[in-house]
């Protein structure tokens, strides 16, 4: 008897029909959702520019090979570098990254959709200049915009029901998907090029969570997804050569992704794709943290006053949390460096508690060496409370709830200091687009000299005016003039 297998090729998987389907045809008619896309590509790009203080950072950026320039390349905002737009899809990735301070998305999965700028900010700057130089039209920042909420759809709603991080799989995954299907659409790709650069993106399987968690936490977690989106770039410029696809490479028995990897289970969407996850992203804004800690950094702020002059009388620090802030921060024993520390929620409470503040100098080791940041990570308890899990996942509330509450050795208490959504939560979007304005202004003028940093800043807050703004002349903005800028 035959033991071969039927080799007839299959249609492409749902999945990869349904993205494909999504970036060519979808319109997006949300104002908010639009709206958002403005205030997260702003943030976002502050936060590559508060990165570009960190040598650990700087360090891995320009071309791989020293020396190497690309004319009319993408460029990599807040640096003089040119590259190539697969190696600028990195650096715009890793900056973006680095410090831990760009949007969030929680779910069965998270991680952080903005991630894919790097991609969709490479890929736009070299269309819109190449366009240029061959007389035709350049992509605008509505084009940026409209890319960015369908990088933001597909890897957040992807991320709603579809757990990766339990079958040790990082969340980068998720932006190589989002940004392959974006970067392939930017470049002009069919619908079946689309779903063969999408099918390589998952065939090739996904990185190891290893480097984000005890024993092993490290800076890799802070290029990952720079690496994830070059990839994606990477993929779609070889899917606009005609490279071939492989439609059945989630399904496929022994083989496939799900398989494989995924112990069986389909990859679904939980929703049909339209513009839901950039209208309900969360931004970090007061702070970099790891964002289930963010409500409990928060707690601790309001109660600072009332124990930084009692720190030696406290007996016991009570963190009351959810289940994903358990799983992925609550961390004892040594921290060995600052990516160690900003992934450790009683870390963060105790900077917090200590200061009033938490920034991402907290994280060096001028604080870490500071003996009373162990000393009250070592009475801190954490306990999980099922009602902040159970309303963690619910689609109407997607709290990220954490409750502190401070017991001295007389026997007196603080109060138990809840705070069940952050400021950058869509709830609190009043109160936080101020904060996150504020935020990136301050980043601005950690880059650029004043002058330059206050034209930016008017010109990014003048909606119709950016909107019909060539990508191009828009990055223009953000390239150093000074000669001693980096690089």
């Amino acid at each position: 008897m035959s033991s071969s297998s039927n080799n007839l090729r299959p249609p492409p998987d749902q999945l990869f029909a349904d993205i494909a389907d999504y970036v060519t045809k979808y319109l997006i008619e949300s104002d908010e959702a639009y709206r958002t896309a403005q205030y997260c590509l702003l943030d976002t790009l502050g936060c590559g520019f508060l990165a570009l203080e960190y040598p650990a950072c700087t360090k891995l950026l320009g071309p791989v090979v020293p020396g190497t320039t690309v004319p009319h390349g993408s460029r990599v905002p807040g640096t003089q570098y040119e590259l190539d737009p697969v190696t600028a899809a990195f650096n715009i990735g890793t900056i973006i990254r680095w410090l831990d301070f760009n949007d969030t998305w929680l779910a069965a999965e998270w991680g952080h959709p903005s991630d894919n700028l790097g991609a969709i900010l490479a890929v736009s700057d070299f269309i819109s200049r190449r366009n240029l130089q061959e007389g035709k039209k350049p992509l605008s920042v509505r084009d940026l915009l409209t890319a960015m909420i369908k990088a933001h759809e597909i890897q957040g709603v992807l991320a709603l029901a579809n757990s990766f991080n339990r079958v040790g799989l990082d969340h980068v995954l998720l932006v190589r998907i989002a940004s392959t299907a974006i970067a392939t659409q930017l470049l002009g790709g069919t619908r079946e090029q689309i779903i063969n650069a999408v099918s390589n993106a998952w065939v090739d399987g996904g990185a190891l969570r290893a480097y984000r968690h005890s024993p092993n936490t490290g800076s890799r977690k802070s290029w990952a997804a720079g690496d994830a989106t070059s990839r994606g770039v990477q993929h779609a410029f070889m899917a606009i050569k005609g490279e071939m696809g492989y439609p059945s490479a989630l399904s496929t028995k022994n083989w496939g992704f799900c398989d494989v990897l995924f112990k069986g289970n389909p990859i679904t969407l939980a929703r049909p794709l339209g513009s839901y996850v950039m209208e309900h992203v969360l931004f970090k804004i007061s702070f970099p943290a790891e964002f289930h800690a963010q409500t409990a950094v928060e707690a601790a702020f309001k109660l600072h006053p009332m124990v930084r002059d009692r720190i030696d009388d406290i007996e016991q620090i009570a963190i009351t949390t959810h289940e994903s802030a358990i799983r992925i921060i609550d961390k004892a024993g040594p921290l060995h460096n600052p990516a160690d520390r900003d992934h450790c929620l009683q870390y963060m409470v105790s900077v917090a508690l200590l200061f009033g503040s938490l920034t991402a100098d907290h994280y060096e080791e001028e604080t870490a060496r500071d003996l009373r940041v162990d000393a009250l990570r070592a009475r801190m308890v954490v306990r999980e409370d099922s009602r902040y899990s159970r309303e963690y996942l619910e689609p109407d509330k997607r709290s990220i709830a954490n409750a502190v509450q401070i017991f001295f050795k007389d026997g007196s208490s603080t109060e138990k200091v809840e705070v069940e959504y952050p400021v950058g939560h869509r709830r609190r979007r009043a109160e936080g687009i101020p904060l996150l304005l504020e935020k990136f202004r301050k980043a601005l003028r950690c880059r650029f000299p004043e002058p330059q940093a206050q034209n930016i800043f008017e010109l990014c807050n003048d909606r119709h005016r950016l909107d019909s703004m060539p990508v191009s002349q828009f990055v223009e903005q953000f390239i150093p003039s000074t000669v001693d800028s980096l690089p």
